[in-house]
């Protein structure tokens, strides 16, 4: 998708200044990512007061979501030279994702945001994504207005949830853990043969077929252990799936420094009790002190309300709050007993 708006100005030659909507190339990635730190880092900065060093904490977006979804990645680029915009766009099978969105502040207030949405928009369309959503700042009128515009209506909060990790015995890396009352075991997706990895993937689209028809977050999975940017853990009783969760651990990935980030995580429906995801986040945590990192990070939907009662219950705490935006099919998918925990961030 291709798309010009006029820019106010003229350039250095008199000529009025062009703002062109295109796909991200492999050469674009580091100033992408240059435009996203320092278009939330002058964000946050408005909000607190103070610059971050850091506006992600150390996470990193643009060079892996665009490895794993090129075609759903957009730049915003001033007249073929400058980089100005960017937003990326992902598929979980019917559910797009859009996001981070960011232009840089002196191009702000032209439409450029509206235009590099709409490119992801289309994407969705290209991939018959019915159901599109997002996060924003529930606190910030603007971008509450930005996507407003593009048809998305505000839901429930998704609180950012963390807990500090116990120091514990360090297991064998890599091994299964023991069997835990009532036969509850983890494994780690990277330890499986190939076959068995094409098979699991099967498996955890039954069960995110089942929470929202048409769901299938594979490529997330893939990404992660193609790219080693963590592990997707399985929690198993025998021979059956009871869960499965996609991790992140600081590098390259989504993961901040000295914490694993869980993207996504799901308890199968008809298996859906709390003492299942508690067993499943002690499991993170063995995981977490294991690889000698000090939180875990642990993000839920507000309207999943028996998943966040049992994260409170587990001990961890909010340390913000976005608000879900959405546009697209009927919203009746959302089961409140549903013992789900996804960042659409």
């Amino acid at each position: 998708m291709r798309a010009t708006v006029d820019r106010a100005g003229l350039d250095s030659q008199g000529r009025s200044a062009k703002i062109q909507v295109r796909r991200v190339r492999k050469g674009d990635l580091g100033r992408a990512r240059d435009v996203l730190e320092q278009t939330f880092s002058d964000f946050l900065e408005r909000q607190l007061g103070t610059r971050p060093r850091q506006p992600f904490g150390g996470a990193q977006y643009v060079h892996h979501r665009w490895l794993m979804e090129p075609w759903g990645c957009f730049v915003a680029e001033e007249d073929g030279a400058k980089i100005v915009g960017i937003a990326l766009g992902a598929t979980w099978g019917t559910l797009g994702l859009i996001g981070p969105v960011a232009v840089l502040p002196n191009y702000q207030n032209q439409d450029i945001g509206q235009q590099l949405i709409q490119a992801v928009l289309g994407f969705f369309d290209e991939n018959k994504a019915s159901l599109h959503g997002l996060v924003t700042y529930p606190a910030s009128p603007k971008h509450l207005a930005l996507f407003h515009k593009s048809g998305f209506r505000p839901k429930a909060l998704s609180a950012i949830m963390s807990r500090l990790v116990d120091r514990r015995e360090p297991r064998i890396p890599g091994a299964r853990s023991a069997p835990a009352r009532g036969g509850l075991t983890t494994r780690r997706f990277s330890t499986l043969e190939e076959v068995k990895k094409k098979a699991a993937l099967a498996r955890f689209h039954r069960i995110t077929n089942a929470i929202c028809r048409g769901m299938d977050n594979g490529k997330e999975v893939e990404i992660v252990d193609g790219l080693a940017l963590g592990d997707t853990m399985l929690l198993e009783r025998g021979r059956d799936l009871v869960g499965f969760a996609i991790c992140h651990t600081p590098g390259v990935s989504e993961a901040p420094a000295g914490a694993l980030y869980v993207k996504f995580l799901a308890i199968d429906p008809p298996q859906k009790r709390p003492e299942h995801l508690e067993h499943f986040v002690g499991a993170l945590e063995d995981l977490a002190a294991e690889l000698g990192l000090a939180r875990v990070i642990l993000p839920v939907y507000s309207r999943y309300w028996l998943a966040y009662s049992t994260l409170i219950k587990c001990g961890y705490a909010i340390d913000f709050t976005m608000i879900r935006m959405q546009r697209g099919k009927p919203e009746d998918y959302e089961d409140p007993s549903h013992l789900v925990l996804d960042d659409w961030r």
